[in-house]
């Protein structure tokens, strides 16, 4: 089902900052960002942000989005999801758990968080299931089955993964699991040797979105078979001025009536320093790889102070959305990677028919 407007209208509004680091918390020192988000079964919105203490050492907290009205106006704080322990997620050098994704898969009844696991000198992808969203088993780090590609994403770093929330068809037809990812696309030596790593794609240097799958027997067979992914395709690449430098998946995809929603960050540079902004794709329901439609310029770009000045300046990073009533889609997002903020997004029209 093709989208044919060469530039829908997807207007936003900001709602703006609904969590900020604390002073007395020292988790938080450095700033709360990119959080994953899902509603509960009991209709509550949490956010599962990435904390940062001194030393840019990262967990992922858990807080429960206060409203007024349909408004999200701030957090409850629950405590820590997950400190880092494990061997891929901490080293003598240093180490975290960083920039969560969580969906509701109701398959496999669990909750999915995929995170990066950041250590030198690579990161990686790590999946976790929940059943309540306060406890976490941990099933490891993502790992590529044998097929074109796999080879290179394993020696490769990886970041901004999500699954999608429904089962899908992967593209023998199969019934199966997917998950967005963004393999650290450059040409590298491995640390401590001459050996040349080249990314997935070939001797191409911009990062880009792909998808990987997994089947759904496997992964009700053994739920640790979600790290076990396969049929690796790239769904998208750098293209307008606003991403030219890489980009990455946002939010988990949201399923709409014309195919599947995907809110991504485009990397660019003005003057001497990068910037962050947030646009939108539609990909097709049944074949997943095909772009049937992309923002040509962003939906939201760094404007406001909190997305201009912080750790890092000029950053809206999307990493959870919340589908609300007549088509409006609000999205939680790390802001100049010092706090989280909210933006309204009302889809057009034509996308929800």
């Amino acid at each position: 089902m093709p989208v044919r407007s060469a530039a829908l209208e997807f207007r936003v509004t900001r709602l703006g900052v609904i969590m900020s680091p604390e002073a007395d918390q020292p988790h938080e020192a450095w700033g709360v960002l990119n959080p994953g988000g899902v509603r509960a079964a009991d209709g509550t919105m949490h956010l599962f942000p990435r904390l940062i203490a001194e030393g840019n050492y990262s967990r992922i907290g858990h807080a429960l989005v206060r409203f007024e009205g349909e408004r999200p106006v701030g957090v409850e704080r629950l405590g820590v999801a997950l400190e880092p322990h494990e061997p891929y997620e901490v080293s003598a050098g240093g180490g975290g758990v960083e920039d969560p994704r969580v969906v509701y898969i109701p398959a496999i009844e669990r909750y999915v968080m995929t995170y990066t696991a950041f250590v030198p000198y690579e990161p990686k992808i790590a999946v976790a299931v929940s059943e309540d969203l306060e406890t976490w088993q941990r099933l490891g780090v993502l790992r590529y089955a044998e097929a074109k590609h796999a080879r290179a994403m394993e020696l490769v770093g990886n970041k901004d993964a999500a699954f999608f929330p429904d089962v899908v068809l992967d593209p023998h037809g199969v019934r199966s699991l997917a998950i967005l990812h963004r393999p650290t696309a450059r040409i590298r030596f491995a640390f401590g040797t001459r050996e040349l790593l080249m990314p997935p794609a070939g001797p191409e240097k911009r990062e880009s979105v792909w998808i990987s799958y997994v089947p759904l027997d496997s992964v009700l067979a053994d739920v640790a078979n979600l790290t076990s992914v396969g049929q690796h395709e790239r769904v998208l690449a750098p293209k307008a001025p606003w991403e030219a430098i890489k980009l990455g998946s946002g939010a988990p995809p949201v399923r709409i009536p014309r195919g599947w929603l995907l809110t991504y960050h485009g990397v660019s540079r003005v003057g001497t320093q990068l910037q962050y902004s947030m646009g939108v794709a539609i990909l097709d329901p049944e074949r997943l790889s095909q772009v049937l439609y992309r923002t040509p310029l962003p939906v939201l770009e760094p404007e406001a102070d909190y997305e201009r000045s912080g750790l890092t300046s000029n950053v809206v990073f999307p990493s959870a959305a919340d589908m609300r009533p007549n088509g409006e889609l609000d999205v939680y997002y790390g802001a100049a990677d010092r706090v989280i903020a909210a933006a309204r997004v009302v889809l057009p029209p034509s996308l929800l028919g």
